[in-house]
């Protein structure tokens, strides 16, 4: 039996990075969450306010054997707007910022050469400016915010409606 990985992106609203994950072979997985900030657990009032540092994230279990590391670095980068480093759509801030966290040398290693070569693809005009970071400490988020997707299909349909399909459908289809 091959051992779980986990795999931990950030591309705005954590809401909208559940579904492209959660719908792959070889996922076990997808944690709405928080991390890189500097308090212990905290809420999604507390982010939401920009005062604890953290940034909205997915944490993904996922089988290798089935999908790698490098496959889920190729489909976040199609769920985010790589060239914007003060959010994503109508996230604005921080707490929304597009950050690939890493946990061991081989992750880092497959997310520098994936963010290189979409660098040197010429599909953006802009730079590439989401960070690859190590990761930190992950606090899963409250209940309501885990799978919003199916939970809350039309609330989840109207933030989707803020740029991200648009943008979608405009650089990467």
């Amino acid at each position: 039996m091959t051992e779980k990985e986990t795999a931990i992106f950030a591309g705005g609203c954590f809401w909208c990075m559940v579904q492209p994950f959660d719908t792959q072979p070889g996922i076990d997985s997808v944690v709405s969450g928080y991390t890189g900030g500097h308090t212990v657990n905290p809420t999604y009032a507390e982010v939401a306010s920009h005062t604890t540092g953290h940034t909205e994230a997915v944490k993904i279990t996922f089988d290798p054997s089935i999908i790698s590391y490098a496959e889920l670095v190729e489909i976040y980068w199609r769920q985010t707007d790589p060239t914007d480093a003060s959010g994503q759509f109508q996230d604005r801030g921080d707490s929304y910022r597009p950050v690939i966290f890493v946990n061991s040398p081989a992750q880092r290693a497959a997310a520098e050469k994936s963010k290189a070569a979409l660098a040197a693809s010429g599909r953006f005009d802009e730079p590439i400016v989401t960070t690859i970071e190590d990761a930190q400490p992950f606090y899963p988020a409250e209940d309501e915010h885990q799978d919003f997707y199916r939970k809350n299909p039309f609330r989840y349909q109207i933030e989707e409606m803020g740029g991200r399909q648009d943008f979608i459908q405009n650089k990467w289809h």
